[in-house]
């Protein structure tokens, strides 16, 4: 493997760049373990992937670029799934923990879907809707068997 000598400023661009990406990196990590909900915990690993591939990103495009080697297209591509894929992951994973704790009855802010209520379910109302689950389903079954085959 040939050496490659890269201009100071280079260099120090990619350096700034690579240890701001860890930097980020780190202090998403101790906010991971530091906050103590769910809810404050999903923000770290967000900034994470997002903001630290970001920067460590454009340290590979810079440095790729000044040895000569062409565009860093390919560290492009990975930065921009990231920046798509993890807020999207993220809200998800938010809407269905608030679901889940809004069924629990647990102090969580109120919904706004009027599609889908997010009330607190007593036991009564838990075994009614898990009984008209499985006469649904009975139902649903029976009847296709029932059912003769379309020629």
């Amino acid at each position: 493997m040939k050496e490659v000598v890269l201009p100071f400023w280079a260099e120090l661009l990619i350096a700034v760049l690579a240890l701001g990406g860890a930097t980020i990196a780190l202090l998403g990590s101790l906010g991971l373990v530091r906050l103590q909900s769910y809810f404050e915990r999903v923000h770290a690993p967000s900034i994470i992937a997002t903001m630290g591939c970001w920067l460590i990103m454009w340290a590979t495009f810079v440095f790729f670029s000044a040895t000569g080697q062409g565009l860093a297209m390919h560290a492009l591509l990975i930065a921009i799934f990231i920046a798509g894929t993890v807020p999207i992951t993220t809200i998800f994973l938010m809407r269905a923990a608030l679901f889940r704790a809004r069924r629990a009855g647990r102090d969580v802010p109120p919904s706004v879907s009027r599609i889908v209520l997010n009330t607190p379910q007593t036991e009564e109302v838990a075994e009614t809707a898990d009984h008209t689950a499985e006469t649904t389903q009975h139902t649903a079954a029976s009847t296709s068997k029932n059912e003769a085959p379309h020629a």
